[in-house]
């Protein structure tokens, strides 16, 4: 009878027999994790990435370090261009398909109210911008030219401006 109740009784016994596994169980069900957490810890930070949108990481540091301003030594005496190539340049993307409501070229119909404004008028809005046109001073084209494709952009519409000449330079 008492070899019955021992066969009973060892049937619900765990792998834990002794006090000291126990204590060996419970101590590895901490420190192995800890250790696995190091581990991924360590192998997500150590791997050398680029920054994130950055192939070439010394080209991504000089242009975060780059100084704000910058400066461009133009010819001053570089003779201006033509109305129509700065036209053909800089304008003609929006002005030749009416792009954001850009009055077209040689349609008088568009011009007729903007024409009332004068030269200075629609140079001025050419230069700081109106509307959906974007500015125009400060780019490729220096301000004399940025009013000669105006004139010549207006002259189309039925305008009798004339072409704004260089400006002599001081003596």
């Amino acid at each position: 009878m008492s070899d019955n109740s021992h066969d009973q009784h060892e049937d619900h016994t765990g792998p834990v027999k002794t006090p000291k596994q126990m204590l060996l169980l419970s101590l590895a069900s901490f420190v192995i994790p800890v250790f696995i957490i190091i581990g991924l810890v360590f192998y997500v930070t150590s791997s050398n990435k680029p920054a994130a949108g950055a192939v070439d990481t010394e080209k991504a540091t000089a242009l975060r370090i780059q100084k704000v301003g910058t400066v461009e030594i133009r010819d001053a005496n570089r003779p201006l261009k033509a109305g129509a190539e700065v036209y053909k340049a800089q304008c003609a993307a929006c002005h030749d398909a009416g792009a954001a409501g850009a009055p077209k070229f040689a349609d008088a119909g568009a011009w007729g109210g903007r024409l009332g404004q004068g030269l200075e008028g629609l140079v001025n809005s050419a230069l700081k911008g109106k509307g959906a046109m974007g500015a125009q001073g400060g780019g490729d084209y220096n301000d004399t030219e940025i009013a000669r494709a105006v004139v010549y952009l207006t002259n189309s519409a039925g305008s009798k401006f004339d072409e704004p000449q260089a400006p002599e330079a001081a003596k």
